[in-house]
Order: C-alpha cells, then structure tokens, then sequence
C-alpha cells in the first residue's frame, strides 16, 4: 500500500493517511480504508463510479489470492440522497515497522530490532508463495497472448512512449533513448526464446505490482497485497517479468543479496530456468514502469524535487539492467599456451555464459590421414559446430563464451556474421604471453595429461609463424592479469565490458 518509507513503527494504530499516484489510505485502528482518486492517467481511468466500484471489487477478490485474511471487501459511499457515490476498499491493517521495505531500511541504518523477522527466510518463503499463485494461475490463450514477442515488444513500446510525455521524459530524453533501443536490440534477437516461454507455460496471471512496500512479513508468514487489479493484460505476463519486480525494487533499496535470494528460491521452487540475460531484461522494464509511475507523482505534485530525481534514478536503473541483460558471444582466443582456457571459464561464470570449448568438439572429429585432428577440414568442422550451437543458444537469451585459437580472420567473420543475426554483442578477447612461457605452459600440460588440447610445440611454431593481426580484440597478457583467478577475472570484465549480469 506504498505506506511511507519514513513511517514511524511506534506510530502503528495511530491516524495516518497514505497517498498513491491513484489513491488515499485512511489508516485508523487496526483497520485501513481505500478511497480511489477520480483521475485519468491514461492507462488508468477513474473518473466514474462504476468504475471505482469494479477496481475495488477487483482488488478484493484478486489480492485475497495471497492476502485473504486482509481484504474485507467493499463498503459503498452513499450522499444525502441514499445514492451510491463511492466506493471504499476495507482492510487489516499491517503493521508498518514489518513491511519488507521498512525492514530493509531499518537493516541498512543499523536499527533493526531483536523480534525483527528473518529477512532472507522472509523472501524465500515470498518466492514460494509467488510460485504458487503462478502454479494455480489459469492458463488461456488470452493469458499467453500477453508473453508473446509483439505484446512484450508492445509493453515497452507503451510505457517509454508514456514516459516521454512526462517532464522527466523530456528533460532526460537520452535516457529514454538508451532504454528504448537496449530494449529493442534484445528483443529483435528473442523471438524463439519468447515462443519458447509461452510454450512452456510460463506466461501466467501474476501479481503485477510485486513491491518490497506492499509485502509484510508477520509471525505466521509474509502477507502480500496490493496487486495490480485495473488491467488484467499488465497483471499477465512472464512469470520472470512478475519476479524481476520485487527483485528490481530490493536492489533499488540496496538489499542486492535478498533480490538474489528470492530469484533463487522462486527459481528452486517453479523449476524455471530462465536465463540471466531474460531476467535483467524484466527487471529493466520493471525499472521503467517504476521510473513512469513516480514521474507521474512528481507532474501530479508540480514538483521537481525528489520525486523527478528519483524517477530519473529509476530510469537511469533500467538502462543498468538492459546493460547486464546484453547477450554477448565471446570469442577468446590466442595461440596454444596463451592462457585462453584458463581465461575463458572464469569469464563465463562472471557473464553467467555457456562455455564451448573448441578442444572438447575437436575430440568428436575424425582426424583425417593428412593433418589429423589441426588439418583445414577438420578445424572448419569444429568451427562450423561450435558456432551453430553458439547461434542456437544466443537466439535462447543465453551469452556464449568461446574457447578456441580465432586466428583465422575468416572464423572470426563468421562469428560476426553469427553475432549479428542474433543480436547478440561480440566480444573478442586475444590472451598473449612471452614465448617461453608458451612453450613452459605446453610442455607442463603435456606432462600432466589432464588437458584435452592436443597442441605440441610443433603445433605453436606453426601458429605464430602464420599470425594475422586481430584488431578488434581486447588483448590480454596472461601473465599479468591471473586467469586462475575467478575474482581478478570479474573485475577486468567489469572494467573491459560494462555492467555484468548478477540475477
């Protein structure tokens, strides 16, 4: 119920009231009373009372799906006259100090209580219960419509238009730019994975609003209310697109770790496995409902105070979020020894990648009686295989790391080529190292016998001596940054690449 971040907890029971971009909440007692403003805000009409009565029936009957004991149902405002002139939504009134919001500030400023609930039991116990009402959610080619490529496509489309008709808007228009074509270079490349997802099941009826404000968690477990009641078609959607709100909102207010404990629970409690790159994309238009809804308040308010600057923090976090959920194919490459391998897992764990190792395909590949396994038809297979899973995966919102040499200019055009059409960035990376460690290296992997490379000294002159240039590459010494190193790898990533995924 958006009840003020700064409330008071010791003020609970005493006369309050909260407003909304479209409502007032009386707080008396133990009980709360909802009046709906009479406003248009284009997506949300309330001018009549028939239609303030049918949102307020809505809410009841929609919210008691995992807030029964709150919803009290409908009273009816009647005037002088016995005619029927409002109507008023009755609740419980939950205690203010125990909204998730609330417990999450009071964690930062180090003024949590004793008797405060346990915050990370808290969100995963919200994870199951979203999962549920996901679970029980009617499936219906109306429902399914709304995760399909054109509607989520139409989502943003509505919202960014919407946005750039507030001041926020038009005194940020580069933001809204960036948002706008993040989001559209993403999406031109998820046609199959979107099918995919409404083919799987997982476009359901969902909460819609899913706020760390709107989530109490009392003794006997959480209460979630509030959900968005006005249009049935923003309240379908992917059930990731449902989640990424709560997620969004606790990385909002500095609680990264519980946006990734609650992503893990409703993860390990649906089954769904969405890709990172899916999931920051959803939180990314979270953001942006989030950044329209509070400049609304700000135009409503004549203010360009804090709530502007906090709609432009809102928008400035979609684009953060559409950053991370870039797909990216990566190529890392560089002669025998360079370190590439050593490079490439860590690195694919930082961007939550696949890892297509060029030596573990060579072994499917029948060594012919010229060149063997490093003939020109044998490595042309191991590339052509390797890119065709490469492009099937991108196409599925999930990046791609790829192990291989990438010193044939004309493999790394095909991977372009593989890139482009999924609208994936590439990312080409060129591990180097002194010879002599090269040859150090190759000779202690030989040794060892635990690696699949079968590259020999031999195999490296041959290599070097036919060395084009790769001019687009970010070149590594892998001698000063340590590949063994998951934590080293990451923070070159972040400097080299931008935003990394984290959902």
């Amino acid at each position: 119920m958006d009840t003020p971040a700064d409330a008071d907890p010791a003020a609970d029971g005493a006369p309050a009231v909260v407003e909304t971009h479209s409502a007032l909440i009386i707080l008396y007692g133990d009980e709360a009373h909802k009046v709906r403003k009479r406003i248009d805000l284009g997506f949300l009409d309330n001018t009549t009372v028939g239609a303030r009565a049918e949102q307020s029936r809505r809410e009841v009957e929609l919210n008691s799906r995992l807030a029964p004991d709150v919803y009290g149902g409908v009273l009816e405002v009647r005037g002088p006259d016995g005619d029927v002139i409002d109507h008023v939504v009755r609740m419980r009134r939950l205690p203010s100090r125990r909204s998730l919001e609330a417990l999450v500030r009071s964690r930062a400023a180090g003024t949590s209580r004793a008797d405060d609930p346990d915050l990370v039991a808290g969100v995963k116990e919200v994870g199951r219960q979203l999962d549920h009402l996901h679970a029980a959610s009617p499936r219906s080619e109306e429902v399914a419509a709304m995760g399909a490529p054109d509607a989520v496509a139409g989502l943003w489309r509505e919202s960014i238009g919407q946005l750039r008709r507030l001041s926020v808007g038009e005194d940020a228009p580069e933001i809204v730019d960036d948002v706008e074509w993040l989001a559209g270079e993403y999406l031109r490349g998820r046609e199959r994975l979107l099918r995919a997802r409404v083919g799987a099941g997982r476009v359901v009826d969902g909460h819609g609003d899913l706020l760390a404000a709107d989530i109490y968690l009392e003794d006997d477990g959480p209460r979630v209310i509030d959900c968005l009641e006005f249009d049935d078609r923003l309240r379908f959607g992917d059930a990731v697109l449902d989640a990424g709100f709560l997620a969004m909102d606790l990385d909002r207010l500095g609680a990264r770790d519980l946006a990734e404990a609650f992503l893990e629970a409703y993860r390990d409690f649906s089954g769904d496995d969405a890709p990172s790159s899916l999931v920051h994309h959803y939180i990314g238009y979270r953001a942006l409902v989030r950044s329209k809804v509070t400049a609304i308040r700000a135009d409503q308010s004549g203010s360009a105070g804090a709530q502007a600057r906090d709609a432009l923090k809102l928008a400035d976090r979609a684009v953060d979020a559409l950053l991370r959920a870039r797909v990216r194919l990566v190529l890392v490459g560089g002669v025998s020894g360079s370190g590439k391998s050593t490079l490439a897992a860590p690195l694919a764990v930082a961007l939550k990648a696949e890892l297509l190792r060029s030596d573990d395909l060579r072994s499917d590949v029948p060594a012919d009686q010229g060149g063997g396994r490093y003939s020109e038809e044998a490595i042309a297979a191991v590339y052509t295989r390797m890119l065709d899973m490469a492009g099937d995966m991108l196409a599925m919102g999930r990046s791609v790391v790829l192990d291989a040499t990438w010193l044939d200019p004309r493999r790394r055009a095909e991977a372009e080529t593989v890139a482009a059409d999924a609208h994936a960035e590439l990312v080409e990376v060129a591990c180097t190292a002194p010879r002599g460690e090269l040859v150090r290296r190759i000779e202690q992997r030989r040794r060892a016998g635990s690696d699949p490379s079968e590259a020999t000294v031999a195999v490296l002159g041959r290599q070097l001596a036919g060395l084009a240039p790769w001019p687009d590459a970010i070149e590594v010494d892998t001698t000063e940054l340590d590949p063994r190193s998951a934590d080293a790898v990451r923070v070159w990533a972040e400097r080299n690449l931008g935003p990394l995924p984290w959902a």
